[in-house]
C-alpha cells in the first residue's frame, strides 16, 4: 500500500475514533443521570436497565443481591446529597498501566460525574462499557465539600491571561529585533516559565517552585469544582528577553546619537 494512503487513513481513523470518544461523553453524563434519578424513586427494576448485564463482568449476577446493593447506593447517595441533584461532567479516560489493577478495562471508559445540591458537591466514578454506552459499575467518591465561589477562581483567570499575552509580545520584539538565534530567544520565553503559581477554586493559592508552565505560561482546567484551576508560570524567560531588548535598544540608541554628533562634529569643522 502506498505510504500516503496508509497515513491518511491511520489519520482518519483516529479522527473518526476521537470524535466518537467525544460524543460519547454526552451520551455518560445523560445515562448517569437517568439512572440516578431512577433509583431516588426507588425504581430499581427500570435502574437495571441501565447496567451492562450481558457484559462479561456482570455474567451470573444475583439479581436480587444486585438491587440490595442499588438500595444501599441509594440510601447513602440520599444521606449526602438529598434526592434534588445537578449533575457535570468532569472527565472520561482511558488508562494503560503496567499495574492491571490500575488499568481501565478493555473495551471500558471510566468517567468522573459531579453531582451536587445547593451547598454542597461530591463525585461519581463510573465504568462504562464501550460497546452499550451502559454502567459496569458505579460508586461515589469520599468526595463531600461546600460549593466554592468561583469569583476569585475568575479573577485569577484574568490575571494569569497577561502572562501568555505578555510571552507573546515579547516573541514579537525578538522577532523585530536585530537578535541572532532567535529561535533559542523563543524556546527560552515560552519555557522558562517557572516557580509555578496554581489557584484552585476548592484550594485556594499553592505554590511550585519546580512545575515548568510551558503553553505560553500558563494551564487551564474546568472539570468541576475539584478539577478546576488556573496554573501561572513566573515568565524569567520573557522578563529576561524584555530587559536584553531594553537594553539593547538603548545601546542602539546611544550609538546612533554618538554616530550623528560625529557627522555633525566633522561638518562643522569643514
Amino acid at each position: 500500500m502506498n505510504p500516503k494512503k496508509l497515513i491518511l487513513i491511520v489519520v482518519a481513523a483516529s479522527l473518526l475514533t476521537g470524535c466518537q470518544f467525544i460524543g460519547n461523553t454526552f451520551k455518560f453524563k445523560e445515562t448517569t443521570k437517568g439512572f440516578i434519578e431512577t433509583i431516588l424513586v426507588e425504581d430499581y427494576d427500570n435502574a437495571i436497565s441501565y447496567f451492562a448485564m450481558d457484559h462479561e463482568i456482570a455474567k451470573n449476577t444475583n439479581l436480587e443481591s444486585f438491587k440490595n446493593g442499588l438500595v444501599t447506593f441509594r440510601d447513602q447517595l440520599v444521606k449526602n446529597f438529598g434526592t434534588k441533584l445537578d449533575y457535570k461532567f468532569m472527565k472520561s479516560e482511558k488508562t494503560l498501566s503496567t499495574n492491571k489493577d490500575e488499568s481501565t478495562p478493555p473495551n471500558t471508559t471510566s468517567v468522573l460525574i459531579q453531582i451536587s445540591n445547593d451547598k454542597e458537591f461530591g463525585v461519581l466514578k463510573i465504568l462504562f462499557d464501550d460497546t452499550s454506552l451502559k454502567i459496569l459499575n458505579i460508586h461515589i467518591l469520599g468526595i463531600k465539600e461546600p460549593i466554592p465561589t468561583l469569583t476569585y477562581f475568575w479573577l485569577f483567570g484574568f490575571f494569569a491571561l497577561l502572562i501568555p499575552i505578555f510571552n507573546i509580545y515579547i516573541i514579537i520584539q525578538i522577532k523585530k529585533s536585530s537578535l541572532k538565534k532567535k529561535w533559542l530567544k523563543y524556546i527560552a520565553v515560552i519555557a522558562l516559565n517557572i516557580p509555578a503559581i496554581t489557584y484552585s477554586a476548592l484550594n485556594g493559592l499553592s505554590f511550585n517552585l519546580l512545575s515548568f508552565q510551558l503553553l505560553f505560561g500558563f494551564s487551564f482546567g474546568y472539570m468541576g469544582y475539584a478539577n478546576s484551576f488556573w496554573t501561572i508560570g513566573i515568565p524569567l524567560g520573557g522578563i529576561f528577553w524584555f530587559w536584553k531588548l531594553k537594553t539593547n535598544n538603548k545601546t542602539e540608541s546611544e550609538i546612533k546619537l554618538n554616530t550623528e554628533y560625529h557627522d555633525i562634529k566633522i561638518e562643522s569643522e569643514i
